[in-house]
């Protein structure tokens, strides 16, 4: 599951023993949707001693919760709210606040302008008409590459790896192959 929330976030609890605390995020598990935050939950780890210096006992620290229990606080207005999500010209999508409608991220919200179908159209086959030609220009490169490394690669190898190699080829013949060289 995909969480809004992000390490270093002010969120307030909103369900459980601890509700109506405050505390930053230290840790997110986005696959588990548990959070951690600081001075909530805290729970008693009782440890062994591992070695000679090493002291035992009773050791209090912060316990995962669900992410549903957090609601974010807004940096901009100091609310507990809900996430929105903002798209902007150059189409980064930014984590915005429902109530005062400000951005989280610390950028400023722009107005998002959509053009007409129209005018998207010539743009894209553009884009891919390019990507065509340098993929095409890639391909050409590295198969000019592996032609001028295979000499080096056949100098390099020993006697014993031509042997395994052209075992591995006699291996591998096609039943066209075999009448062909007999």
């Amino acid at each position: 599951m995909n969480s809004n929330l992000r390490t270093g976030d002010t969120v307030l609890v909103i369900a459980g023993k601890d509700k109506g605390k405050q505390g930053k995020i230290i840790a997110s598990d986005a696959e588990k949707s548990r959070v951690t935050v600081q001075g909530v939950n805290i729970v008693s780890k009782h440890r062994k001693p591992r070695s000679q210096t090493d002291k035992g006992g009773i050791k209090k620290e912060e316990a995962p919760i669900n992410v549903s229990n957090v609601q974010i606080i807004c940096p901009s207005c100091g609310k507990a709210t809900r996430i929105g999500h903002l798209i902007d010209e150059k189409g980064n999508k930014h984590r915005m606040c429902k109530k005062c409608k400000k951005t989280m991220d610390g950028e400023v919200r722009t107005k998002v302008v959509k053009s007409t179908k129209s005018e998207q159209k010539p743009e894209v086959k553009e884009t891919k008409k390019e990507t065509k030609e340098t993929t095409a220009k890639k391909v050409v490169e590295t198969k000019s590459q592996k032609i001028e490394k295979a000499p080096q690669k056949a100098q390099n190898t020993s006697v014993a790896s031509k042997a395994k190699v052209d075992t591995v080829t006699t291996k591998r013949k096609t039943p066209q192959a075999k009448q062909a060289a007999k």
